[in-house]
């Protein structure tokens, strides 16, 4: 499977609540934002806390032609914990953060519009 980033694409085979459920995507503040200049497209590396359930984990997100490391400091974010970690690079990814593409193609992240609890859990 890829990623469509066409907004006019119909959406993908239906799935059960089911399936729906066992994406786990939970609230997280990320703590600390690196410059990821190894990577293949304009990247950082999010250090991510997610409270005590998931705990902190590291991410790689392509998000450095919008946001400095200094803007995401203390930003909340949505990522998939249960994912496996995959290695990046040098950079071994715990989670997938969240964004969607603009017109432009770039990512913008996907957050909540308040404060939810760290580790809160999308439904």
């Amino acid at each position: 499977m890829h990623l469509v980033h066409d907004p006019a694409a119909p959406p993908h085979d239906p799935i059960t609540f089911d399936d729906f459920l066992r994406v786990d995507i939970r609230a997280g503040r990320n703590i600390r934002a690196e410059p990821f200049p190894e990577a293949r497209k304009p990247s950082l590396k999010l250090t991510i806390d997610f409270g005590p359930g998931v705990g902190v984990k590291r991410s790689s997100a392509q998000v450095a032609e919008l946001y400095s490391p200094e803007a995401l400091e203390g930003r909340m974010v949505a990522a998939v914990v249960n994912f496996p970690p995959r290695q990046i690079g040098k950079f071994m990814s715990e989670v997938l953060t969240l964004g969607f593409p603009d017109d432009a193609g770039r990512v913008v992240l996907f957050a909540p519009d308040s404060a939810v609890p760290l580790g809160a859990r999308l439904f």
